[in-house]
């Protein structure tokens, strides 16, 4: 790709990879396993497999019952993945183009399901260790996102606070 780096090519990539997992997982657990009509499924320890369609935004909340707020939710999804896209393309560092790449498949992973199903296929399901929230692999992706994104941001800063770097700055 013209004006793309190697690591923005990569974070695309790992986005891709992300979405096709989580719409593989989504297929297999609605279409093959079907669990809608299973509802609950023991799978190993404190781990089940719940069904629960999400029609909001993180975890459930900004609850979307109105076919308009379905819409502009997909829309405000499809934005941020646009952004962050764009954002990407010229990455220079690793941890920021791995972490942008999750979110964007993530995004885009939850934005399917919205468009085709009206709500977002969730049913990973850890509440037995306390963890109240049910979820997917794009909501995973998302979250580890976000999270190596602050932790790129920290070690950026730290960064640039090292005396080396004040050195340099001279």
């Amino acid at each position: 790709m013209k004006g793309v780096s190697k690591l923005g090519f990569g974070s695309y990539l790992l986005a891709a990879v992300v979405v096709g997992l989580d719409q593989a997982s989504k297929h297999w657990i609605l279409q093959v396993f079907d669990l809608p009509l299973k509802t609950t499924t023991p799978v190993a320890g404190p781990f089940y497999l719940t069904m629960v369609w999400n029609r909001g935004v993180s975890f459930g909340l900004l609850r979307a019952e109105v076919d308009l707020t379905r819409w502009a939710l997909a829309a405000f999804s499809i934005i941020v993945a646009a952004f962050l896209a764009v954002w990407v393309r010229n990455a220079s560092r690793k941890l920021a183009a791995v972490a942008l790449g999750l979110v964007i498949g993530g995004a885009i992973g939850n934005v399917i399901d919205r468009i085709r199903f009206g709500a977002v296929a969730d049913f990973l399901d850890f509440s037995r260790l306390m963890f109240p929230w049910i979820f997917n692999l794009a909501d995973a992706a998302i979250t580890v996102g976000i999270l190596l994104l602050l932790l790129d941001m920290l070690l950026q800063e730290r960064e640039g606070s090292s005396p080396r770097a004040q050195r340099d700055a001279v």
